[in-house]
């Protein structure tokens, strides 16, 4: 029989094994699921645990698959996991929590290196010194680094004021495609940008066009369309001066952002 209790809160991937013998092995659950699994000591501390689960993500996202069996858990062991599911695990791709009676690992990938040290932090000041904490964190760097080096300093092409793609364009997209197979699932926001130049609603409108343009050629070439997004920003996030023919070439863009 295992001392303690062994709870597993998988984020949008795969999940881990739960107790041997007494809780049944996790499914793995769909993008967008929290899967919990493993063994708590009774019926009050597993409805405790879900409802503080459903709090954090909703209702419908968490899988239950906790068993109820005869563990032993440290003292204010239930109030300990209160503190650790908060909002900042929604900021944790491909993450696993586990927390087997006093010691809690805590693994997968987030957005930068401040917000690594911020959950890493906030987990350790939520727990008292009996608690050994392993911040298994690490920074998705590779993975956005490995979109923006394909896309390198090009612009995918559309017709002029239009949402329509040119040759050039599609050449790049087909490049897209490769290292997107590359990221297993990864979800992928895809955000279009313009020029100052015109109305801004009309930029907006047109740059969220471009981006869904993107979306449908990369789904029709082998992209999990579920696993794209897509937003308009128009004029609003320029990276060169609009007073240029260069500067608002380089304004007229597609960026693609890992989304957490």
């Amino acid at each position: 029989m295992r001392l303690f209790p062994l709870l597993f809160i998988a984020l949008c991937c795969a999940g881990a094994a739960a107790a041997q013998n007494i809780a049944p092995a996790p499914a793995a659950p769909q993008p967008g699921q929290v899967l919990v699994s493993g063994t708590v000591p009774d019926d009050a501390t597993k409805a405790a645990v879900l409802a503080r689960l459903r709090d954090v993500y909703g209702l419908d996202r968490v899988v239950d698959q906790i068993a109820v069996g005869p563990v032993a858990t440290p003292a204010n062991w239930n109030g300990y996991v209160q503190k650790l599911i908060t909002p900042d695990l929604r900021q944790i791709s491909r993450g696993q929590l586990k927390i087997d009676g006093s010691n809690v690992s805590l693994h997968g990938e987030v957005a930068n290196e401040a917000l690594r040290q911020r959950i890493a932090s906030n987990v350790a000041t939520n727990l008292n010194p009996t608690y050994t904490v392993n911040n298994g964190l690490r920074v998705a760097a590779a993975e956005q680094a490995l979109l923006d080096n394909t896309l390198g300093n090009r612009t995918v092409e559309f017709e002029s004021g239009k949402a329509a793609l040119t040759p050039a364009g599609r050449a790049i997209l087909d490049e897209m495609v490769g290292a997107m197979l590359k990221l297993k699932g990864r979800r992928v926001e895809i955000i279009g940008h313009t020029d100052s130049a015109g109305l801004r609603a009309s930029n907006v409108s047109l740059s969220q066009a471009r981006a869904a343009t993107v979306k449908a050629y990369l789904a029709a070439h082998g992209i999990a369309e579920e696993n794209l997004s897509t937003s308009g920003q128009g004029p609003d996030r320029p990276i060169a001066s609009n007073d240029t023919a260069e500067g608002r070439a380089r304004n007229r863009r597609i960026e693609f952002r890992l989304v957490q």
